[in-house]
């Protein structure tokens, strides 16, 4: 009796292991850090960035509710430029969202997005700390 009792254990050990390896695995995937913000004139700004099979997802839109206007954006990573480019303001929304899969440093990490339309001159910078 006690031999089988170890068995059904062993073999319901087993089946929790086969059909449930996320609930023993650790996900990064749950971790997500958004900032939003004004720009200079009318425009807005979103910085977002999370965990994907550990490195860090980032990306920074800017709504200025006009389609086909250029900007130049930045994206910096701990003081480095990890993104410089020109962006043009899309359908349906009037908005352009520059994207980057950057390395997780050890610690804290430190983005900032930047953009500059080139008509007008107005500015947009967001930051935020992961």
């Amino acid at each position: 009796m006690r031999k089988i009792t170890l068995i059904s254990l062993s073999v319901l050990a087993l089946a929790l292991l086969a059909f449930a390896p996320g609930a023993f695995a650790v996900s990064d995937k749950g971790r997500e850090v958004i900032k939003r913000g004004k720009c200079s004139g009318s425009s807005t700004w979103k910085l977002k960035a999370h965990l994907d099979d550990g490195r860090l997802e980032t990306e920074f839109e800017v709504d200025q509710n006009r389609v086909g206007r250029r900007w130049r954006v930045t994206l910096v990573q701990n003081g480095r430029t990890v993104f410089s480019g020109v962006k043009r303001t899309v359908a349906p929304s009037g908005s352009f969202q520059a994207r980057k899969l950057l390395s997780n440093a050890a610690g804290a990490d430190r983005i900032v997005g930047k953009a500059r339309a080139l008509a007008g001159g107005e500015t947009c910078t967001g930051s935020l700390s992961f």
